[in-house]
């Protein structure tokens, strides 16, 4: 472990009634730093931490700056605040392969005492990976992705394993076959969160997860290497993202996209998702049993998904539809895929949704 020690220069001098007035000597202030990994608890490869650029500013600017493995063993600092900043890369547009860790701490230098601070690592980028099923490429050969940004674009050719790394913020996945581009979807991520998107004729789940880990005394620096990631099916066929067909279901709406459809109204479209819960209120709705109402449902990108906020609330009008899928009657039915056709409307108990159904189809 490098460690290296921060002094504050000693004030010497102070003017005051136009004449110099000595003050004392002010004994040194002591910054102690250290990398603590959490290699057992990382989803991800650990960085080098002596590449990390290191940057230590004041108020009159940047006092050091470098790679931590080249820092000195000591600075002389004058008593104040400062601000610490650790980061693995330089990062500033959509790369493969450059997720970007990093922190930010404040902290006063004191006369005579050593000072303690803590930066956590964790990745300040967010990241992108696509992958297409092989009916899909049989269907659409020759097609190519792109993951489009305010700071960029990546092209994600069929068969691309790598992860794509963005700016947090909002990305659009755009989809080229036959030379004519069209916006499949768009979402906003924040750092540390990953997107995966499964791209088919037909839909089918993925799933990961995350959490982060310790450290100790003096300026220790822990790097997490985990994510956040969400998973999801993007559904395109012949129907060409437009809500489907009676036939085959093809361009049926996931989930995600039938939210982002919703404002603006669209009719007699399909959308397919998971069975998640029910019983919506205005400000909640219940994702386990027993379920209480038999008039609405809310439909999840996944089976894993518990999150009002990313679901489509589904309203069951009395009549056949309402009899064969609610889940006071039926709840073996949660956790069942659905397509359903209906109308899309912006709000419904509080969250987009689809309403006035006409057809039904359990998977």
């Amino acid at each position: 472990m490098k460690v290296i020690t921060l002094i504050p220069l000693a004030v010497a001098a102070l003017l005051a009634c136009d004449r110099i007035v000595s003050e004392p000597e002010k004994e040194p202030g002591l910054l102690t730093f250290s990398f603590a990994t959490t290699e057992s608890r990382a989803a991800g490869e650990i960085p080098d931490t002596n590449s990390f650029l290191l940057s230590i500013r004041g108020k009159s600017g940047t006092v050091w700056s470098g790679i931590y493995g080249d820092a000195p063993r000591s600075l002389e600092l004058s008593p104040g605040d400062y601000t610490v900043e650790a980061v693995s890369r330089v990062f500033v547009e959509p790369l493969f392969d450059a997720p970007q860790y990093g922190d930010v701490q404040s902290f006063a230098v004191e006369s005579g005492k050593v000072t303690a601070a803590h930066l956590s690592c964790a990745q300040l980028n967010a990241s992108v990976r696509l992958h297409q099923t092989a009916q899909f490429i049989a269907d659409y050969p020759d097609g190519t992705f792109y993951i489009q940004s305010s700071t960029g674009t990546l092209m994600y050719s069929y068969g691309e394993k790598r992860t794509g790394y963005f700016y947090p913020g909002t990305i659009w996945l755009v989809f080229n076959y036959g030379g004519v581009s069209r916006i499949l979807l768009t979402r906003e991520l924040g750092a540390r969160e990953g997107l995966s998107l499964r791209i088919g004729t037909g839909a089918s789940v993925m799933d990961l997860g995350p959490v982060a880990e310790t450290y100790g005394d003096g300026l220790s620096i822990e790097v997490d290497t985990n994510v956040v990631w969400k998973n999801e099916n993007y559904a395109y066929g012949s129907g060409n993202g437009s809500g489907g067909n009676a036939e085959d279901l093809t361009g049926a709406y996931s989930v995600g996209q039938a939210r982002g459809r919703a404002s603006s109204e669209e009719k007699g479209v399909w959308v397919y998702g998971y069975i998640a819960g029910g019983d919506c209120s205005s400000k909640s709705c219940s994702f386990s049993p027993p379920f209480t109402s038999n008039t609405n449902l809310v439909l999840s990108p996944d089976r894993h998904t518990a999150d009002k906020e990313s679901c489509l609330s589904v309203q069951l009008s009395q009549g056949a539809i309402r009899d064969a899928i609610n889940l006071v009657d039926h709840p073996d039915l949660l956790g069942r895929m659905v397509y359903l056709k209906g109308n899309l409307v912006e709000k419904y108990y509080g969250i987009p949704g689809i309403k006035d159904l006409k057809e039904y189809r359990l998977q």
